[in-house]
């Protein structure tokens, strides 16, 4: 029956996918299909509702709304300005200083945000302008621009982790956390390095001069009340002041009076920040409640189990295992967005790294990792088409330089699935494991 049930989920949501239902719709329809081998059309609408209801109703949940409502609050809130002339006082000096910028800015604004469309968009339209004043290949910009911005999806406060966490049973969100830290930052000095290096084939020097610490000084008092964001919610969260859903009503509260300091924030533009969140909000919950459909009737017809038993028949060495993991989510990843994603194939492999003694805080992360990938990698590629559009390119122009791009990152992929302490070291040391 799992196997059935299997090919039967697999294939409705390909179709469905194929000629344009939505994400959620089709995870909804495909489960309900499903159902319908064991029990009746009544029984079967019924437990649907039910179980939609159940996912939506879970009071860790409501931290998602408020942290995408701080989100596009610091996204209309004037930082990526600040936060560029943050890492570019650091980094300036580098050769290629504007690309390892764009790479560092990437990461402390997706953090903020939560989005990775975001900090390409933002980060990418505030080093354009020098980029080609300095005379900067435009592929090679937009390339640097779309292949880093992903990094911030891993540092937190970060939304993918939260459904993570939802999604395996109440992992804590604190250990996730911490755990991404690592790994994000993994990502971003990969891009770092090939940026260096291609900047010094092509002759892209740093700023001239001395370092200018005067300059850093005023950087670094103008982009703090931004990065204070960070330390207060994650040090809130994980020293146990106050819950995740608590911290992202926190970061709400910080983000707006921000904005207004600021003053980019109007009565009408707060209106629309407002509204586009309900609807962001609104579709992220309601694809969690008909996604606890999916999760439901993989239990109820054991495919989990199925699923464990068929990869360790093939081998019992973690190692393959593992590997066939991440090829299996780096395809999935570049046809589907992250949310759904994890919400679909947490319940398939979670049990079965559960076998060999992979702790659920390091497989969240290898899960989140390689679904990033798949937001900078055609077809779909979200963030690789927004950092394309920005920087005036094409997908034909900016690939080769991705190529780099995707071996350094893989590179990461590998010390993250391999290597533990990479993602366990910073919660073992806060006792959250």
């Amino acid at each position: 029956m799992a196997i059935q049930s299997l090919l039967i989920i697999v294939g409705v949501l390909a179709v469905l996918l194929v000629v344009g239902v939505p994400i959620s719709y089709s995870i909804g329809i495909s489960s309900l299909i499903a159902i319908l081998q064991t029990v009746s059309m009544d029984v079967s609408v019924v437990t649907g509702a039910q179980r939609i209801f159940v996912g939506m109703s879970k009071f860790s949940l409501t931290a998602i709304p408020f942290f995408i409502l701080a989100g596009n609050l610091m996204n209309q809130g004037g930082i990526a300005k600040r936060l560029v002339n943050f890492v570019m006082a650091i980094l300036g000096k580098l050769p290629g200083a504007l690309l390892v910028t764009n790479v560092g800015a990437n990461a402390l604004f997706g953090a903020i945000s939560g989005s990775a469309s975001a900090a390409a968009a933002a980060v990418g339209s505030m080093v354009e302008q020098g980029e080609e004043e300095q005379g900067y290949d435009k592929a090679l910009c937009a390339a640097t621009n779309g292949a880093s911005a992903p990094s911030g999806l891993l540092i937190p406060p970060s939304n993918a982790l939260i459904t993570y966490s939802l999604a395996a049973g109440g992992t804590s969100v604190a250990a996730l956390f911490l755990a991404g830290y690592v790994p994000g930052i993994i990502w971003a000095l990969a891009c770092m390095v090939v940026a260096i290096v291609i900047a010094k084939k092509k002759g892209y020097k740093g700023t001239p001069g001395k370092f200018d610490w005067k300059n850093l000084g005023k950087a670094t008092l103008a982009a703090l009340p931004s990065l204070s964001l960070i330390i207060v919610v994650i040090g809130g969260i994980v020293g146990g002041i106050f819950t995740a859903t608590e911290g992202s009503a926190i970061a709400v509260v910080y983000a707006l009076i921000l904005g207004i300091c600021y003053r980019n924030i109007t009565v009408k533009s707060f209106w629309k920040i407002v509204v586009d969140s309900a609807k962001m909000s609104g579709m992220v919950v309601f694809l969690i409640g008909v996604s606890n459909i999916l999760g439901w009737v993989m239990a109820f017809t054991q495919i989990p189990q199925a699923i464990s038993e068929a990869l360790l028949g093939l081998t019992q060495n973690p190692i393959i295992i593992l590997l066939i993991m991440n090829v299996i989510l780096l395809i999935a990843g570049t046809f589907m967005d992250v949310t759904p994603a994890i919400l679909i194939f947490t319940p398939l492999f979670l049990p079965v790294v559960k076998t060999f003694g992979m702790d659920p805080v390091q497989f969240g992360l290898i899960l989140v990792y390689n679904l990033c990938i798949g937001n900078i990698t055609p077809p779909v590629g979200n963030t690789l088409f927004v950092a394309i559009k920005v920087g005036r390119s094409s997908l034909s122009k900016v690939m080769p330089y991705m190529l780099w791009y995707y071996i350094a990152i893989l590179i990461g992929l590998l010390l993250v699935t391999y290597v533990p302490v990479i993602s366990l070291g910073l919660p073992q040391m806060a006792g959250l494991l």
